[in-house]
């Protein structure tokens, strides 16, 4: 069990650096404002991370 923890703690660090190297400061604050508002059940913060960064994706492809 903790290896598995440690396994989704490390790909998630891991997605939080790809996400800052490639939209910025933004893009980590969409991601947490996403991750909290999914962990506290909060559709709010949750669909205004989403939102974030959908945009950000869609200014960058």
């Amino acid at each position: 069990m903790p290896v598995f923890a440690i396994l989704i703690a490390a790909l998630a660090i891991g997605f939080e650096q790809l996400i800052q190297w490639k939209y910025g400061p933004l893009g980590i604050i969409a991601f947490v404002a996403l991750s909290i508002g999914l962990k506290a059940k909060n559709t709010m913060i949750s669909g205004i991370g989403a939102v974030i960064l959908v945009m950000l994706l869609a200014q960058s492809g």
